[in-house]
């Protein structure tokens, strides 16, 4: 399966402001590329790219005062292939655990385990299938909050969607990560691309998306508690301990977006051809 997918998101600014871009794809799909994967700006300005400490592609720039446009526009290869479920086993104790996977079982700026714990071992602490506890995790957030783009809020964290009960899909993200780490199942937070592929289209304007991996028996495995249902199509942009460490953009200062157009299609068997 070929996908279409890219961005057009312009920032406004009175003076000239620092920014930090989490806008590339991950790099554990760079192979998947069939066509460059480019941050376009404009007017024109110096970037640079560096890998911060979870692995992702970080681009610097300077919004020059008046502001800015940030485009790409890119095909990927994707397999097609649903999300695959973690394995039915026990979990793994936290003694277990390797070292770099720990940091996945603390709390973190929205996803503070400190305020949930009770009620994460009452809900599911009985359950000792690992696939079993994520995947009731999952249904009774999905369940729990009540989506919707005007709920939208950016310093909700997961204890307030758990009281609240509405917000977009990095409350759902944000609420089922902190549930799992307070269950002891590591997990960490995700954001990409998310078309309505494979499913009934939506109507309501593009977005990025999130959802999360969860470490079960040596692995990493996807979950998505807003869909509550294995997806096709994800392209992986970043990941780190919750929304946080993955913005999409940084800035320094203040701006205004003024734009923000996001496109996830797949190919139909004609513009392939024609993409080729």
């Amino acid at each position: 399966m070929l996908i279409r997918a890219g961005y057009d998101i312009t920032f406004d600014a009175a003076a000239p402001t620092s920014m930090v871009a989490l806008l590339s794809i991950h790099p554990s799909r760079n192979r998947d590329l069939r066509s460059p994967h480019r941050i376009v700006t404009t007017p024109q300005v110096p970037m640079y790219d560096f890998v911060d400490g979870f692995g992702n592609v970080a681009t610097r720039l300077t919004i020059p005062a008046g502001g800015i446009t940030l485009k790409a526009d890119f095909m990927i290869s994707d397999s097609g292939r649903p999300d695959v479920r973690a394995p039915d086993v026990p979990v793994t104790p936290v003694e277990a655990l390797p070292n770099d996977v720990l940091v996945y079982l603390m709390g973190s700026r929205y996803c503070e385990t400190q305020h949930l714990m009770d009620e994460a071992w009452a809900l599911f602490g009985h359950i000792p299938s690992a696939r079993g506890r994520v995947e009731a995790i999952v249904a009774f957030v999905h369940n729990h909050i009540e989506f919707g783009y005007h709920h939208a809020r950016c310093d909700r964290t997961a204890s307030d969607g758990y009281r609240e009960k509405v917000g977009v899909c990095r409350d759902f993200a944000h609420l089922a990560v902190t549930l799992c780490r307070c269950v002891n199942i590591p997990a960490r937070y995700c954001t990409g691309y998310l078309g309505d592929i494979g499913v009934p289209a939506v109507d309501a304007p593009m977005d990025f998306s999130a959802w999360f991996d969860v470490y079960v028996d040596g692995g990493w495995y996807t979950y998505d508690a807003r869909h509550n249902k294995p997806r096709i199509g994800r392209i992986l942009m970043a990941r780190g301990r919750d929304a946080t460490d993955v913005a999409l953009t940084t800035a320094f200062g203040a701006t205004t977006l003024t734009k923000f157009d996001v496109v996830t299609d797949a190919l139909k068997p004609g513009e392939i051809q024609m993409a080729a």
